[in-house]
């Protein structure tokens, strides 16, 4: 593989990918449709994963005490400020996990999304042990007429941190969704975290050739952030040395060393993650604004003269 492969880029943007496949741009609505998951209920474990608090990581606009639709038109309007030109929307079920639920339950919910006229499809973000054949099948016959991808959390390829992290699954069951889900032929994302306790550079690094076994279209991946209040902010207070931390400058010569061991096939639609400043203890790279973060990346990707799957 070379950089051509990449359409003249250094790594496979998401940027244009929706405006490529459906004819237009279609902008996220994050919609809080009031689920659990099964490592906060007790099914899997309790008190969710030891890094989360979802209520920093999606817009006020979004609360389960209003209706899907409610939710989507206030969504609309908010994103009408930036986004003067998007006609058509995506409903993205987000916070905790949105296959988590009966059947029948799901279908309503999503179907109140889908009747919104200005919605054209639906992203679910879920985990790999909240998906079964019935759910799968369904979500075949809506992405029939409708655009429909599932956002898996993954967070790790390593059995150990996902059990340290509270998390409720191990690898192999991620690995046997995502099979499942690319049977059907349905699109999916994949989302990890870099900076997990106890993993190293070289861990991380290593993910790449294990992901690159993944049937997924995209991926999405941060940095690990300390949220106030969360289990894994006690951690990273009693043991800092476990945990790998960069600043931005390390970061991004971090992931572009993970890009070079990374398949072209998958297109990247995240690589950091932005939590509201009042939710953290502090911002160890400032206020940057994500635009110039990714100036940065292509900067330091043409300093280098690499691209994505550069060493495969």
């Amino acid at each position: 593989m070379n950089r051509q492969d990449l359409g003249g880029h250094r790594y496979n943007s998401f940027t244009g990918y929706f405006k490529r496949k459906y004819g237009c741009r279609l902008q996220k609505v994050v919609i809080d449709a009031g689920f659990t998951c099964p490592n906060r209920d007790g099914t899997a474990g309790l008190g969710g994963c030891t890094y989360c608090d979802n209520r920093a990581f999606h817009p006020s606009y979004s609360t389960p005490d209003k209706s899907i639709s409610e939710q989507i038109d206030e969504g609309i309007e908010f994103h009408k400020v930036r986004y003067r030109h998007v006609t058509q929307y995506l409903a993205y079920f987000q916070p905790y996990s949105n296959t988590y639920a009966p059947l029948g339950k799901l279908k309503a919910l999503y179907s109140e999304a889908l009747a919104h006229p200005g919605v054209r499809g639906i992203v679910l973000g879920t985990r790999p042990d909240c998906m079964d054949d019935a759910k799968l099948a369904y979500l075949k016959e809506l992405s029939e007429r409708h655009v429909v991808i599932i956002e898996y959390g993954i967070e790790s390829c390593f059995d150990e941190t996902l059990l340290r992290i509270n998390r409720g699954h191990d690898f192999q069951c991620a690995v046997n969704t995502v099979n499942a889900t690319a049977g059907y032929g349905i699109e999916q994302c994949a989302h990890f975290i870099f900076g997990l306790p106890g993993e190293s550079k070289e861990m991380m690094l290593d993910e790449a050739s294990i992901i690159n076994g993944l049937p997924v279209q995209s991926l999405k991946f941060h940095q690990l952030q300390i949220v106030k209040g969360t289990a894994m902010e006690k951690e990273f207070s009693g043991h800092p040395g476990e945990f790998v931390t960069w600043s931005l400058d390390e970061y991004i010569d971090f992931f572009i060393s993970f890009l070079e061991r990374l398949d072209q096939r998958f297109l990247i639609e995240r690589f950091i993650g932005e939590v509201p400043p009042r939710f953290v203890n502090a911002t160890p790279w400032g206020l940057i604004r994500n635009v110039d973060i990714l100036r940065m990346l292509d900067k330091r990707m043409e300093e280098r003269d690499t691209w994505q799957g550069k060493l495969l």
